[in-house]
């Protein structure tokens, strides 16, 4: 297994050398450019409007994190009826009065 992981090394640093030695400085400017955007943003996020907001949260206990979970379940499983329901009446109950959505 060494032997193998030592000839794979050996070959890839051939490949990685070879990707050095090409003209690659656009997609390095790129990619530091998103990075320099993105840094910029988590800064703005620092000193911005927010930043009082983002000092002052905390993670929550498990308690708090349970009870976010299943109010969150409760709603997800209110929404589906509701969609479950509306399917039930296009579909079984009054198909002819939808008719019009499916033409």
């Amino acid at each position: 297994m060494l032997k193998w992981s030592l000839s794979v090394a050996e070959s890839l640093r051939g490949l990685v050398m070879a990707i050095e030695s090409s003209n690659a400085g656009a997609i390095e400017d790129t990619v530091q450019s998103w990075q320099d955007d993105i840094e910029g943003r988590v800064r703005s996020l620092q000193t911005g409007p927010y930043a009082r907001i983002l000092k002052m949260a905390r993670k929550p206990s498990k308690q708090e994190f349970r009870q976010t979970v299943i109010v969150c379940g409760i709603g997800m499983f209110i929404l589906g009826a509701i969609g479950f329901v509306m399917l039930w009446l296009m579909d079984s109950a009054f198909p002819s009065f939808f008719n019009w959505l499916t033409e």
